[in-house]
Parts: structure tokens; sequence; C-alpha cells
């Protein structure tokens, strides 16, 4: 009988340290992502989940295009934007959580090509000229491609380089059309060709920011999150030590 007791007993309380190990109300939640910040947010997804317990299902593309599907009933729940308009936009709409908003990074913008040695520290090859194709962002979609126009005009090069763009959808592919030579350079985000803080490969020009607006990149909780707990536990974790390291790891600025 007093063995029975003890099974038992050594039976609850194994219940009991299973339920406390296992994340309470452990979820996944569907996060909609700019292209520029896949990177980071990939790592930044793992860590979440490993802290938390919850998961985040990630979907990279141009901030323009998530917009659309968001207010055509795209199943996302969380939005990070490469810009500040778009979230403040959805959240005009009534599809974003009011008061969630915040700017999780603040991007950078380089002149980069593969080659190295081809893009000067001051990026006087775009005056200098001698290539066909100029990679950019498409800026109607994109807020670096947008960020990338302000540059050429504030530097005088826009009418004279517009003929030979090559504009990307997004960041990503803009980033692919110099990185495969069908583009001898282009403007991308700092993040994809900085590791560990250093430009390892090809050659760039990191363009000052008084040459552009701020590439302020906010994120909002969309309505279709605010009923799991996943949704805004991400947001919140992107505001965490841990995250903001990993940002600026990446080469992004932080807000505050």
């Amino acid at each position: 009988m007093f063995a029975t007791f003890i099974s038992r007993f050594s039976m609850i309380v194994l219940c009991c340290a299973v339920v406390v190990c296992q994340p309470a109300l452990a979820a996944t939640t569907i996060a909609a992502v700019a292209s520029n910040f896949a990177q980071p947010m990939t790592e930044i997804a793992a860590a979440f989940e490993k802290a938390t317990g919850h998961s985040a299902k990630l979907s990279f593309g141009s901030s323009g295009k998530f917009v659309a599907q968001i207010e055509n009933g795209a199943p996302f729940e969380v939005f990070l934007s490469a810009d500040a308009e778009k979230p403040e936009q959805l959240e005009k709409a009534g599809l974003a959580v009011a008061g969630s908003r915040f700017t999780y990074a603040v991007g950078k913008l380089v002149l980069w090509s593969a080659k190295p040695g081809y893009v000067d520290a001051q990026g006087r090859i775009l005056e200098q000229g001698g290539f066909k194709h100029l990679a950019l962002a498409d800026p109607k979609l994109a807020p670096y491609g947008e960020a990338a126009v302000e540059v050429l005009k504030n530097k005088g090069f826009f009418e004279k380089l517009q003929p030979l763009f090559v504009l990307g959808e997004n960041i990503s592919q803009t980033y692919q059309f110099v990185s495969t030579g069908n583009a001898e350079l282009g403007f991308i985000a700092l993040s994809q060709v900085i590791e560990n803080g250093k430009i390892l490969k090809g050659s760039a020009w990191t363009v000052p920011e008084n040459l552009h607006a701020p590439i302020r990149q906010d994120a909002v909780l969309l309505n279709k999150g605010a009923a799991n707990p996943a949704a805004p536990a991400l947001l919140e974790f992107l505001k965490s030590a841990e995250a903001r390291a990993i940002i600026q790891k990446y080469g992004y600025s932080l807000a505050d």
C-alpha cells in the first residue's frame, strides 16, 4: 500500500514538473517582414522561440506588397515594415491595433558592388560613370529604393543615371542583381552585406544619412494577431536587450 502511494505521488510530481517545464500556452504567430530585415529576423525568431516557447513563421517581401496583401485579408498577425508610413497607414485603416506601433530599427543604405575595389569609399563612381546598370529597389514599393532615389537627386545624378536603373521588386532581388553581376553596382541595405560589423565582400560606399530621410522601420500588431499570445510576445521580444544586440550586429541603429 505504501509503495503504491509513493508511486502515485511520484507520478503526480512528474506530471507537475512536465507542466511547469513546458511553455505555458505556447503558440505560433505569422509575421510579414521586410526583405532587408531577413537575416536579423531569422536570428531573432530563433532566440524568441528559445526564450519564450512561442514560435514565429516568417514571410519576407516588399513592404508595399505586404500592405496590399494585408488589406486584402492575408493572415499576417505581425508586420515589420521597412518604413514608418505603412504601419501607420494600416493603423489608420483599422487593420492594426492602435498604440502597438514602434520603431524597431533604423536602416542604413549602401552603394555596393560584388567586385572588390569597384565602388570607392566616397561614392565618386556615381559621377565618374563607366557602368551600364545601377540596381535599386522599386521606389514605389520599397523604402530603400525611395531613399536611393533621394540620394541621387540630392547628389544631382538622378536624370543622368535613371536610364541605367534596374529595379528590383524588393531589396532582396536588388541584392541578387548585383551579387550575380547582372548589375555592376546597386543601392542595397547595409545589413545584406555586413558580417560581424564589417563589409567583408565586394566594395561599398556607406551613404551618409544626411543624403536621405531616416529609414525608420516600424513594427505593428495586426488585428488578426490580437488574440494570439505569440504575436504581442514577438513584438515585446523585439524590444529586449537580446534582440536589440542582434539588430545592431547587422548594422542597424536603434531609435532610442
